[in-house]
């Protein structure tokens, strides 16, 4: 079995942004050489997160107004006293920071309707993702 890692840097322009990162895990697949296996995509930080759906802009901007509801930018938070994003560490806490995919015959596999996206809670700002293949 084969391992290959790469480190990418996405960069966000707004406090709150979902940014389709599904190109640069294609490319990352393709450059790796693994035919069949599996990636991880991680994404070492506390106020960003990774989700899967449609990349339609109407829906990012439903995920964006969803975040908004959930956890306001603006709420009464503690952590606010020592760092104005609690908010952000917050929505982070209830997505997640990873995901598995399969690669089958050197393609990313995932649902016709489904992109791998980056949610940017605490921008704007640069956001390293750690990918993985592993596999042969």
């Amino acid at each position: 079995m084969r391992v290959v890692t790469k480190e990418i840097t996405i960069q966000s322009r707004r406090r709150r942004e979902v940014i389709n990162i599904t190109s640069h895990i294609e490319d990352f697949i393709k450059s790796s050489g693994i035919r069949n296996g599996i990636v991880l995509v991680f994404l070492p930080h506390a106020t960003s997160a990774l989700f899967a759906n449609e990349d339609e802009p109407r829906i990012r901007r439903d995920y964006e107004n969803l975040f908004e509801r959930l956890v306001p930018v603006n709420g009464n938070y503690y952590h606010n006293d020592i760092d104005n994003n609690a908010d952000a560490h917050l929505l982070s806490s209830i997505f997640k920071q990873f995901y598995v995919l399969p690669i089958v015959n050197g393609e990313l596999i995932h649902g016709t309707w489904q992109e791998v996206f980056l949610a940017e809670f605490d921008g704007p700002r640069n956001r390293r993702v750690v990918l993985v293949a592993l596999g042969e």
